[in-house]
């Protein structure tokens, strides 16, 4: 008895040291840096239409409001901090950053470093400052806009430091290409990242599933087309939808059910493909229908984990050795970047 129960230990050991160190081919990690680098660049590219009146000192939430905000919860009669947010260490970089000229300065600055992790020069420095960006410019947004796309980004860019993103489809392997090194490595980093990445997305959706199990429009099978007939946020006009409540109901639940049971079926291979897919469907209806793309698309990018490096090199790696040939040359044999 006891040596079984040593053996058992002993085999569940080694698989949770496979599960999260095993190394990996790190093309998986390398394509999320592309994506997510885009995104972030994206994203904070459109703050530059409101910079001062989001992030200067005299804005529409101006510091000193701001951390009475927190404070308080938003209820300016409220009764005073809120529980847990007392004595609480909040980092931006716009707490030190006062005039419209030196915002405009860092705000270039943070462009660059979106931009360079996209392609992949110095990439994990470049993650390290994206990272830390990121979360800066979530930490000082004023409340009424900071969404969901906020936080899937500095998840992003936080376990993009973790790893090697730049060993594929890069400037960086590019210029390792240039000096002959044409040899990728597995590594458990790569890995390690890829996992975490996995876990906090199955996170995301349980979290969200257990929200949407408290709401009487979830349960009433109504969620869906509720969502559909907001037209302040309508992409796509799918108000015909009403002709079919059945359909309705059913999406609404399937929707549910999904984001519930997605954390235990996302990891068999069996499953696996069919909840890729119906993430593919839910977040497309997002991107097309209910104006939030960028969300959407943030999203898709976080299921991009459970997606194997053997698939995810037959779609970017044709278009990264067309690079590595028009940049570096021939020489390298076809190499991938």
């Amino acid at each position: 008895m006891m040596a079984a129960l040593r053996n058992y230990l002993a085999e569940s050991w080694k698989a949770w040291n496979r599960f999260w160190f095993a190394p990996a081919n790190p093309a998986t990690l390398s394509a999320i840096r592309v994506l997510a680098g885009a995104m972030l660049l994206y994203t904070h590219l459109v703050w530059s239409l409101g910079l001062t009146d989001f992030f200067g000192p005299n804005g529409w939430l101006p510091q000193p409001l701001m951390s009475e905000f927190r404070m308080t919860n938003g209820d300016p009669d409220g009764p005073g901090p809120v529980a847990g947010l007392e004595g609480r260490f909040i980092w931006s970089h716009f707490h030190h950053v006062d005039s419209p000229k030196l915002i405009w300065t860092v705000h270039v600055v943070a462009l660059v470093v979106f931009f360079l992790l996209t392609i992949g020069f110095f990439s994990r420095a470049m993650a390290v400052l994206a990272f830390l960006f990121a979360v800066s410019y979530a930490n000082r947004i004023t409340p009424g806009a900071y969404f969901g796309l906020d936080k899937v980004n500095c998840m992003l860019a936080l376990y993009l430091m973790l790893g090697p993103c730049g060993a594929r489809y890069s400037v960086d392997r590019l210029w390792r290409l240039h000096r002959g090194h044409t040899e990728i490595s597995i590594s458990s980093m790569a890995n390690l990242a890829i996992r975490l990445i996995q876990v906090h997305v199955c996170i995301i959706y349980l979290f969200s599933a257990i929200v949407k199990l408290r709401g009487s429009q979830w349960l009433g099978g109504e969620a869906v087309w509720m969502a559909f007939g907001m037209y302040e946020s309508q992409s796509l006009d799918m108000t015909w939808l009403a002709s079919w409540p059945l359909l309705l109901n059913l999406l609404t639940y399937l929707t549910l059910f999904w984001e519930l049971a997605y954390c235990a079926l996302i990891w068999p291979a069996l499953s696996r493909p069919w909840m890729l897919l119906m993430a593919i469907f839910v977040h497309s209806g997002v991107v097309l229908a209910l104006g939030m793309p960028t969300f959407g698309l943030a999203m898709l990018i976080g299921n991009l984990a459970f997606v194997s490096p053997e698939t995810v090199r037959k779609v970017f790696d044709p278009i990264a050795r067309r690079i590595s040939l028009a940049v570096v040359g021939k020489a390298t044999g076809g190499a991938t970047a």
